[in-house]
Parts: structure tokens; sequence; C-alpha cells
């Protein structure tokens, strides 16, 4: 293994600290417990969005908050849920009376903790959780996990938010937006977690993992090395059969890095999904492509659709000021 750091135990709280202190301008971090935090509040009290995970995934979640998503997020250790009291303490921080939305991605340690968190919060609170991943079927034992969506969900709920909905709106409308949005990934290499010191999983020079997750577990069947269009091909199929789109029905679609894939690479991948929808009469509407819901060092990437209407456009569109995402600021 071979990672810049000067052990595991401080690599944590030595990168949110760096963190915090190139994006100064943006937010601040919170050292005991560890959480990352917006510093300029909106114009009037608002609905509080909170959202975290293990690390590792970054942007996702700390380099989304700011003006128009989220207010504040909670990083645990590499790929470790967060613990209640650091979400207690970030929702009191950024509370302003309206109540606050969790957005959790749908992992076993991230729910209990968030749920934990939740029944001790004296404030007005809800839930959305994200579960976007169709590698997994609906009926699975621990359900669908979230994903890139996750992004989706925060940027368009944070500018609903932003504008004044209530947290009763700010949930419908995340329960919604996740319902209307689907992913999948794949992986041609494995991640190595600097506590374990080695890949999470073996992968031979000629396969890949079809269907992967974001903390370095396998995905739902490994498969030959192929071309870049047929492994799109799979993943977009899977998806396409999961939503449904109709001619003329407006998407967003995301490409998804997960850390070690060139962007040369992820912008072939959305040359060949965006040929696969548009021959079906869907209409393109906004994109996104990049690196933003990582697994370490892990090559590969994900796709991700998400059926718009005019409202989900405009949220979409509307400013947004933070570390990794930012426009009409």
């Amino acid at each position: 293994m071979k990672k810049i750091i000067n052990s595991v135990e401080s690599l944590l709280e030595e990168s949110l600290t760096g963190f915090s202190k190139a994006h100064g301008d943006i937010v601040a971090f919170n050292r005991q417990p560890h959480f990352i935090y917006r510093i300029k509040e909106s114009n009037s009290a608002k609905v509080a969005l909170v959202s975290g995970g293990g690390s590792g995934h970054e942007p996702l979640h700390t380099g989304l908050v700011g003006q128009g998503m989220l207010d504040a997020a909670c990083p645990g250790q590499i790929f470790t849920s967060p613990t209640p009291d650091q979400m207690m303490a970030a929702a009191d921080k950024v509370n302003q009376g309206e109540g606050v939305l969790f957005i959790v991605k749908n992992y076993a340690g991230d729910v209990m903790n968030f749920e934990i968190a939740a029944e001790m919060l004296d404030c007005e609170h809800a839930t959305v959780l994200i579960d976007d991943d169709v590698s997994l079927p609906k009926d699975h034992s621990t359900g669908r996990r979230g994903v890139a969506g996750t992004l989706i969900v925060e940027k368009i709920v944070g500018a609903a938010a932003e504008a004044g909905a209530s947290l009763l709106e700010c949930k419908a409308l995340g329960d919604r937006v996740n319902a209307a949005t689907a992913s999948m990934g794949v992986a041609l290499s494995s991640c190595t977690v600097p506590a374990l010191g080695q890949p999470t999983f073996d992968i031979g020079d000629n396969e890949i993992e079809m269907g992967v997750g974001i903390h370095g577990e396998r995905g739902r069947e490994p498969m030959d090395l192929s071309s870049a269009s047929e492994m799109v091909s799979h993943l977009t199929k899977a998806i396409d059969e999961e939503l449904k789109p109709q001619a003329g029905q407006q998407v967003l679609l995301h490409i998804n890095g997960f850390g070690a894939t060139p962007l040369m690479e992820l912008y072939l991948m959305y040359e060949l999904a965006s040929e696969f929808w548009q021959e079906k009469g869907v209409v393109i509407s906004r994109s996104l492509v990049g690196n933003y819901t990582t697994s370490l060092d892990m090559a590969g990437a994900s796709i991700t659709l998400t059926l718009l209407d005019e409202e989900l456009i405009t949220l979409w569109d509307s400013p947004v000021h933070t570390a990794n995402l930012r426009w009409g600021c």
C-alpha cells in the first residue's frame, strides 16, 4: 500500500482540517465531535439539511456543504458510519428553528445511528432514505444501497430548502427525487482502505465487477473485461428497465467516477450513455460528469439517471456554492 498519510489514526482529522482551511469562506470544522458546517446562513430561517456517512467517498458529503445544498455533514472514519453524537451536534449547530432534514444513504450503520440521533433530537425533524442502487433487487434483505443519487437529492432538496420550503415539503420532495433516480456502477479494480492495507477484494487483470457498491464490496457478478460500449450497455439497460423513461421524458444524466478513473473515460461513458437514451427519444436536459461519490482509489464509475419535470429542473438550476459543486452564484 502506498498512501500519502502520516498515520491511519490521524488521517481523517488532518484531512478535514485541511479541507476547512482550503474552503474557509464556505465551511468550518467542528473538531469534537467531527462535523463540517456551513458558515454563511441564508437570508431567512430555513430547514436545515444534514447528511453524512463514512469517509472515503469525497467530495460526498463534506464537499457539498454550502449555499443551496447541505448545512452540515458528519464524516465517520473511512467506510464507517458517523456516530449519533456527531449527528446530534451537527443538527443542533445548524438548526434555525424550521426543522432538520436528515439525508441518509441506505446502509445499516448509517440508518441505525441517524435513527438514534433523530430520536434524541428536541426539534422537529424528518429523514429521506436514499436507495438508488439498482444492482440489488427491490426485495433485498437490507434494501437497496444509497449511492451517487444521493448528490442529486441533496442538490434539489437543498435548493427547495433555500427557497423556503417547509420540512414536510422537503421530505416529500426528497422521497420523490429518490424514487425517480436509479444508479448502477462497475469497478475495474478494488480500493485499498488504509486501515486494512490491501485491496478489499481480488480482481483479475481481465475481470470487472458489475454492480459494485461504494465501500469496496464486490459487485453482483464478476464479468470478463470488455469494451466501454459493452460495459455502458449493461449499466444503461438495468437503469432503463427500472425507471422506464418514455420518449420525450426529460432526464438528468450523471456519470460518477469512483476515484481512479480519468475524466477522458468518464466523458466517453457519458457519450455512450447519452446515445442509448437519445435513441429512445429521451431528452437529456441536464448532466453532471466527474468524481463526486468516490470509493477511495477504486477504478470504475457509475451511471445515474433522474427523471425530471420543470420543477426539478428549476431546483437543479438554482444557485449552489459548495467546495465541489457551484453555479449561479
